[in-house]
């Protein structure tokens, strides 16, 4: 039998995504008690009307079948839904439950992102969220009804522990502050009996090993079910299984070891062998740890090193880098005890902000325009990340029929 053109099979499925008739509904499943766990075959939930979806069906109007094709690809893939606080609580709940019905009918599992702490991107490209502490509190009460008895992954709070208060010149009080919103989301979301919560962990570059554990100490991780890395970042994924595996450890050993110390915990600074070595003298073999989730939406290239000496401010290497690709596809099944799941949490496609890198600006200096507003989508990035994805990508397989 002739296999089908992949261009005409690619442009017909762009349209139907684009339509919202791509993923073909299943009845819903009603709702049964289970471990707040993902299986290695969790199916995340795909969007049918995503961006990349709208952006394909864009390019094929335009006849730009390469386009088309390499958006239809990326639109099978599950990405992240983000809630960030622009809508009142009740229209927040209704979104949510909206999510949840359709996420049933596809018998998928949704990933979503509550973005809306006080304070959140310490006022920064993100800048937003919540007045005060009671409103947030309202805000995540509203999310949680949505959520319902349906499993759900949680992100909680991108930069909530890694970019809090006392890392960007807030006072001590706004730290707390921050802590105990984060504490207090925990134990809210945690009422919903299928809910998969994840606090921040930053990333391997970022906080040291101690310091990012004692955040999620504060933050409340013993009563989640783990932490999360790399939210709009780069890193390897390498790199960041190493580091969280030693968040992990750390966290078990200043939980279990009286008297201990953030700054004891070896880091992701050590020698290897060293840092290796310490864990293995502090931490039982059958310690019991954390797990945690990796994004692995823009990192398949890495992060981005500028020529040395093209800027002589701030390079800003972690707003929309060039070159970057797509990384590790979203899956449940990573083969790797600590490591839940990778998931594609930042939206592919949507830009990190305006950079000028320490210029006068307004243009950013590598691609020599003014980058699209944070979250903002953006075609050619979104393009550039396909072209540059690692590996290679192709059609989410798990969304086609079985004949």
């Amino acid at each position: 039998m002739r296999p089908p053109h992949p261009v005409r099979t690619a442009l017909s499925l762009a349209a139907l995504l684009a339509s919202g008739l791509g993923l073909a509904a299943v009845p819903a499943q009603a709702a049964t008690p289970a471990p707040r766990t993902l299986a290695p075959d969790t199916r995340f939930y795909v969007d049918p009307a995503s961006k990349a979806a709208q952006q394909a069906l864009t390019d094929l109007k335009a006849h730009d079948l390469t386009g088309a094709k390499a958006m239809a690809q990326l639109a099978t893939w599950p990405i992240a839904q983000w809630f960030n606080g622009t809508a009142t609580p009740q229209a927040t709940t209704d979104a949510m439950a909206a999510l949840q019905t359709k996420a049933a009918r596809a018998r998928q599992v949704p990933v979503t992102v509550a973005y809306n702490v006080p304070g959140r991107d310490c006022s920064q490209y993100s800048a937003g969220g919540a007045s005060n502490s009671a409103e947030y509190a309202e805000w995540i009460d509203a999310l949680a009804r949505g959520i319902g008895d349906r499993k759900t992954v949680v992100i909680l709070e991108p930069d909530g522990l890694a970019l809090s208060p006392a890392f960007c010149g807030g006072t001590a009080a706004q730290q707390q502050d921050r802590l105990a919103e984060i504490s207090s989301a925990v134990d809210r979301l945690e009422q919903q009996r299928q809910a998969i919560v994840y606090l921040d962990a930053g990333h391997s570059g970022w906080q040291n090993v101690g310091t990012q554990a004692q955040l999620l100490i504060d933050g409340g991780v013993a009563r989640a079910q783990g932490f999360f890395l790399n939210v709009s970042n780069y890193m390897t994924d390498a790199s960041l299984t190493r580091y969280g595996t030693q968040v992990s450890k750390c966290l078990w050993y200043l939980q279990n070891t009286p008297g201990a110390s953030a700054d004891s915990c070896a880091n992701q600074y050590w020698p290897a062998a060293d840092a290796d070595a310490w864990y293995a003298s502090h931490v039982p073999a059958d310690a019991k740890l954390t797990h945690f989730v990796i994004d692995s939406s823009r990192n398949g290239q890495g992060p981005w090193t500028p020529e040395p000496g093209k800027y002589t401010g701030d390079p800003q290497t972690w707003c929309n880098p060039p070159a970057r690709g797509l990384g590790t596809r979203p899956t449940a099944n990573t083969g790797q005890a600590l490591l839940d799941a990778y998931l594609w949490v930042k939206v592919p496609g949507e830009s990190d902000g305006s950079c000028t890198r320490g210029t006068a600006g307004p243009t950013d200096p590598e691609y020599g325009i003014v980058d699209p507003v944070a979250g903002g989508w953006w075609p050619e990035q979104a393009m550039s990340l396909v072209n540059n994805a690692s590996p290679k990508l192709g059609f989410n397989t798990g969304l086609l029929p079985s004949h």
